[in-house]
């Protein structure tokens, strides 16, 4: 029964033809619950399966009169059934059936999900061993570092989008759960082995313990980690529109044939799939708090939740499954640049060594304050253009007189920052 909605876009999933469809299937699981039972006589069971239907015209229609989706969908099902539809929605309550159907589209949603995110792990796995060994400059706060990789790059956000994937695929686990408790959990008007049948027939598990609905901070995880994937998204989008800044200009999002940058500039190139990436990603991380807010119902409930919901879930998962398919896109027909990264590298005048100079300072003796000293002042004539810090370093008396020309040479030598990097490939098994 459940394997129909995921083969539907994720779109498909949240439109009202789908949401109807899943409730009837629902209330006709439980009918044929009710049925083996004993409650429901088997030819009223076969008239409910054979006549069941629904029109969403019709139940909006009445709905505008009645000011109840659950009434008004069982009022037009019934108008297909005739008598035999009283024994439809036999001792359930609405949040039965709509909390049960959400769980479903909340689940259908997710695996759609997983699958696109296996396909960008995939894209970023290949640009990752790609450019293993492509040295880049490492920033922090904006500003030059130490070398890393490109490669190095991409692998972080592999192994980020491997956890993002696992997070969406524990908050399906999580979600995964049915309800038929009727009005406040209790079970008054219903046998708890039909909760137990029905969600076994719809794949899905039932709720240990509920109220009137299923309690919200199972949607809230599953918003969470939505919100999550889209900030993982946000950063990557971020670190893409960084390095395609014209000074730095490391990266460049794909630029399509026709395409126009500027409608005064001819020559812009600008990255406006990422930035699509970044401000969508901003709607979803805000949809976060409304899951948030959503736990806190009165008492046993109340349906402050229930307007919010209709809005969060769709928007959240069909601009999540947009923004990953963009991402993709972006990864896979992405501009690299070696020669300007390795540009980009020699800017500074060697500044980047500094740190492995301080350090073979302090192992010929000198203390960890004065090699700092020495080495934070050559740094600082490196800005005012006095020379790179190697030159100063053969130049300075104090370094020169402890270190020779052999062990300035190997502490100027890129190669020495990226002897890890297999190391770091291994850890995360891609190597």
């Amino acid at each position: 029964m459940i394997d129909r909605y995921s083969r539907k876009e994720i779109s498909q999933i949240w439109d009202l033809e789908n949401k109807f469809r899943i409730w009837l299937d629902i209330e006709i699981a439980a009918c044929e619950a009710h049925s083996e039972k004993g409650l429901i006589p088997a030819e009223d069971l076969k008239i409910i399966k054979e006549k069941s239907g629904f029109s969403v015209d019709r139940i909006l229609e009445i709905e505008n009169q009645v000011h109840h989706d659950v009434i008004a969908f069982l009022t037009a099902v019934g108008e297909k059934v005739g008598p035999s539809s009283r024994y439809i929605h036999y001792g359930l309550t609405s949040s039965d059936i709509g909390d049960t159907a959400l769980s479903i589209q909340l689940m259908q949603s997710g695996e759609i999900l997983v699958r696109e995110l296996d396909k960008m792990v995939s894209a970023l796995k290949t640009l990752a061993l790609k450019y293993k060994n492509t040295p880049c400059m490492g920033r922090s706060h904006g500003v030059h570092a130490e070398p890393t990789t490109f490669g190095i790059k991409m692998a972080l956000y592999y192994e980020e989008f491997k956890r993002n994937k696992d997070r969406i695929k524990k908050a399906i686990e999580n979600v995964s759960y049915g309800k038929l408790s009727g009005a406040v959990g209790t079970f008054s008007n219903i046998d708890p082995e039909i909760e137990i049948m029905v969600c076994k027939k719809l794949g899905l598990k039932p709720d240990p313990i509920s109220t009137q609905i299923i309690q919200r901070d199972r949607h809230a995880e599953y918003m969470a980690a939505l919100a999550i994937t889209a900030g993982s998204l946000d950063q990557l989008a971020t670190e893409i529109r960084h390095l395609q800044r014209t000074e730095v200009r490391e990266v460049e999002e794909p630029f399509q044939k026709g395409q126009k940058g500027s409608s005064a500039m001819p020559h812009k190139r600008n990255p406006i799939l990422c930035e699509r990436v970044s401000g969508l990603s901003r709607v979803i991380k805000a949809n976060m708090n409304v899951a948030l807010d959503n736990m806190t119902l009165w008492h046993e409930r109340d349906i402050s939740h229930s307007s919010a919901e209709r809005v969060i879930f769709p928007d959240s998962t069909i601009a999540l499954d947009y923004l990953i398919n963009r991402m993709i896109f972006i990864l896979e027909n992405l501009h690299v640049y070696p020669e300007n990264m390795l540009e980009n590298i020699d800017k500074t005048g060697g500044l980047f060594y500094s740190q492995s100079l301080l350090l073979m300072l302090i192992e010929k003796g000198l203390s960890r304050e004065d090699s700092y000293a020495l080495v934070q002042d050559m740094a600082m004539r490196v800005w005012k253009k006095e020379g790179t810090l190697k030159e100063l370093c053969l130049r300075d008396g104090s370094a020169s007189k402890l270190l020779n020309k052999n062990e300035i040479d190997g502490i100027f030598n890129l190669e020495g920052y990226l002897r890890n990097v297999d190391h770091v490939f291994r850890k995360i098994g891609l190597m």
